[in-house]
């Protein structure tokens, strides 16, 4: 007799500002645009572009955590920062995320001063007051739902289960924080999230539109904002987790179908199952549907 699988959640991840450290939640609302709190916050350079690990590795030891007044920035070195919420006469700024221009508004000259010194060039701290402003790619969008400053979707799972299978491939195991997801899961099998389609945690349903597409910010430690190996994960993911496109696939890509509070340790509920969203193929590399 073959045992029932009980998939709950083991982590819940949350990162404040785009490109920096986040961290763990016992709990978590979740709203339509993502995880409460999570990636409002983005830095820009000077054309009023988003920067990441991977233009500037370290911006990985620049930790954000969230208050009921704003954040607060720490770094090694350097004194803290709180920052409070913008308020109604806060500076707009139009900046770019990948291929969307998007109104935010401007934190403030002391925010910008600050990461200027900590990251070592021009920039300025921005904030997505408008959760309206940005939509998800239409593809994938059925009602015009819309996300934060994450690359495209809001909220990322990745499997425990999935990561100790690439692990045993690897000569150096990676953390799951590489990964940089928000619902990390538990109790599966390896890549059984390939197939789930609906999902339910804490009674609020989620779409798993997609399987996320991988990037040199995975070859990055979190903890010293060095890439000890160039070439790992991906190379490994390569071997067994490319697509048609030749992207390197880990992890699912979520919108939120309703609202609600999810936790630590709540089971997920796989509500509708279909076909791997990444197809294995003989020769041991993979293509999307």
């Amino acid at each position: 007799m073959t045992a029932e699988i009980f998939p709950f959640v083991a982590e819940l991840r949350i990162h404040p500002v785009k490109g920096l450290r986040g961290g763990l939640r016992a709990a978590a609302d979740v709203e339509p645009w993502g995880l409460a709190g999570d990636r409002r916050w983005m830095v820009v350079d000077a054309a009023a572009r988003f920067l990441s690990q991977r233009e500037l590795s370290h911006m990985a030891l620049i930790e954000a955590r969230t208050g009921s007044e704003g954040i607060t920035l720490t770094a090694p070195g350097r004194d803290s920062l709180g920052i409070p919420f913008p308020g109604p006469d806060a500076e707009p700024l139009d900046v770019v995320v990948w291929r969307d221009k998007v109104r935010a508004v401007a934190a403030g000259a002391e925010a910008d001063a600050w990461l200027s010194a900590a990251l070592g060039v021009a920039c300025r701290l921005v904030y997505l007051a408008d959760t309206a402003a940005r939509s998800i790619d239409p593809v994938f969008a059925s009602r015009g739902e819309t996300v934060s400053f994450a690359d495209g979707f809001p909220i990322l799972l990745c499997s425990l289960d999935s990561l100790a299978d690439l692990n045993a491939r690897l000569a150096a195991p990676v953390p799951i924080g590489r990964f940089r997801p928000n619902i990390v899961v538990s109790g599966a099998a390896p890549w059984a999230e390939d197939g789930w389609r609906l999902i339910r945690i804490g009674g609020v349903r989620f779409r798993v539109v997609k399987p996320c597409d991988r990037c040199i910010v995975t070859t990055i430690d979190p903890e010293t904002g060095e890439r000890p190996d160039k070439s790992e994960p991906l190379r490994t993911l390569g071997m067994f987790r490319r697509d048609r496109r030749g992207g390197l696939m880990f992890g699912q890509n979520l919108i939120p179908e309703t609202t609600g509070r999810i936790a630590a340790g709540d089971l997920v509920d796989v509500l509708e199952q279909g076909p791997p969203n990444v197809l294995l193929m003989g020769d041991g590399k993979a293509a999307a549907v």
